[in-house]
């Protein structure tokens, strides 16, 4: 994507905080990229002694020895502030010192009375990983991230969204829904692409984000970054000890929720095995995309899961409750697509329709646009379409009564090209070939008429 000018956002403010105010993780320049730097003291982590104490002690409960670097790399904390923790509680007789390894670095195993307050501290908190970050610097680095995101021209979703066959005034509208950052309702029969509009919209903007892997909130810990979810950015840093290891570059997330979803599955997830958090998909969404797929399959009835989001999205955050009575507010800073294939004023009330920022209605396509896909799909396969080979296929369609969906050629000639592959031969489309396609994809046997 061509470079275009950041967007001159002000500073967004966040529970009383400005972007430029503490709590906020210090930045350094890597390259091209900002990253957050490396703590130098344990007070630059922004989190209380306590806290982090605990943690190391949780971490060197996992192995009956265990070295001061070792829980450096678990903790994702530089070498030195780990062992400022582990001397101060050798000197608190929680851990027993076996040797020296080299500079800042020594052998240690718990002692007993080391061994009796990790019992209770996992009562209180199972998790053991990296070092979380606070909320406050969470929120603020997210803020900024999103405001930094380039503005977007129609020239650049219209390529984006070029292999799609669209009416101009559904190009536009999801243009204006992107560039916006307003949610977006995409609604009409399966099968003709609400599903690949936001894929395609969301990879307009190829940006990366830093986002750590947990965030403390006193000390409830919950975790955030998912590696079911969340993809690492391609990022080596010639220098990588200067950059707070606690953070993690991931590509801008795209992540769908179907029928799956309940009203449980947009609050914090807690376990009481583990003892944390599980932050919710739409909080692990946040600076990317976040699609709620085929809406009034769920669980729970669209009203009730659409009015979870109305004052996330009027004023792009949400708040949760944890069990220690904390309530926190966190960013809802993502675009939002909803789709369903029912009818909208069935699943979705009208103060919901609203709020929504824009609608699409991708409807089922007719004879000339169903040309137009299938001939797009073979010029991307460099297949030759023969004369009146769509007529047939379309006659076909009328006879069996079927109702054109836009994404059926691709699967056709999907299925064209698994037979030519398995025949050992070039793809070509005719009509022996697509019977063939057409049988296995619907199941009739009937051959096209020439």
């Amino acid at each position: 994507m061509s470079a275009v000018a950041e967007r001159n956002t002000p500073a967004p403010s966040f529970a009383g905080e400005t972007l430029g105010s503490d709590p906020f993780p210090p930045m350094i320049q890597i390259g091209n990229v900002s990253a957050p730097a490396a703590p130098v003291d344990l007070d630059g982590t922004g989190l209380e002694r306590t806290i982090l104490s605990d943690l190391a002690l949780k971490t060197a409960h996992t192995l009956p020895r265990c070295t001061t670097k070792w829980i450096a790399g678990q903790m994702h904390l530089p070498v030195p502030l780990v062992e400022e923790l582990l001397e101060q509680m050798a000197k608190d007789h929680l851990l027993e010192v076996l040797g020296q390894e080299g500079p800042f670095n020594r052998r240690y195993t718990l002692s007993g009375r080391g061994h009796e307050r990790v019992l209770r501290l996992l009562n209180l908190s199972g998790y053991v990983g990296p070092s979380p970050v606070s909320l406050e610097a969470y929120s603020n680095l997210i803020y900024l991230q999103h405001s930094q995101f380039p503005e977007v021209s129609l020239a650049e979703v219209q390529r984006a969204l070029g292999e799609l066959v669209l009416p101009p005034d559904d190009v536009m509208t999801s243009a204006l829904a992107f560039m916006s950052q307003r949610s977006l309702f995409v609604f009409g029969p399966p099968g003709n692409g609400k599903t690949s509009l936001a894929r395609l919209l969301h990879n307009v903007v190829e940006r990366d984000l830093w986002i750590p892997h947990a965030i403390c909130v006193g000390s409830e810990v919950i975790r955030l970054f998912d590696t079911q979810i969340h993809q690492c950015a391609s990022f080596s840093p010639a220098q990588p000890w200067k950059i707070d290891q606690r953070w993690v570059r991931i590509r801008r997330p795209f992540i769908v929720a179907g029928g799956e979803m309940t009203i449980e599955s947009l609050e914090m997830a807690h376990s009481p095995t583990r003892g944390y958090y599980e932050a919710p998909l739409h909080i692990k969404s946040n600076g990317g995309t976040f699609m709620i797929d085929d809406l009034g399959r769920q669980r729970v009835e669209p009203a009730a899961l659409l009015n979870r989001w109305i004052l996330p999205l009027e004023h792009g955050f949400d708040y949760f409750s944890l069990h220690s009575g904390h309530k926190i507010k966190v960013p809802f800073q993502q675009m939002l697509l909803v789709a369903t294939n029912l009818d909208p004023e069935r699943v979705m009330d009208p103060a919901f329709l609203r709020r929504m920022g824009y609608r699409v209605h991708l409807a089922t396509p007719g004879p000339e646009r169903y040309r137009e896909i299938f001939e797009k799909y073979a010029a991307r396969w460099h297949a030759e379409v023969q004369p009146g080979l769509v007529d047939r296929l379309l006659e076909r369609y009328r006879q069996e009564g079927r109702e054109l969906r836009g994404c059926e050629p691709r699967d056709l000639i999907g299925r064209v090209q698994d037979i030519c592959q398995l025949r050992r031969q070039p793809l070509e489309l005719n009509d022996e070939f697509l019977d063939l396609a057409w049988t296995s994809y619907f199941g009739t046997k009937r051959s096209l008429e020439r």
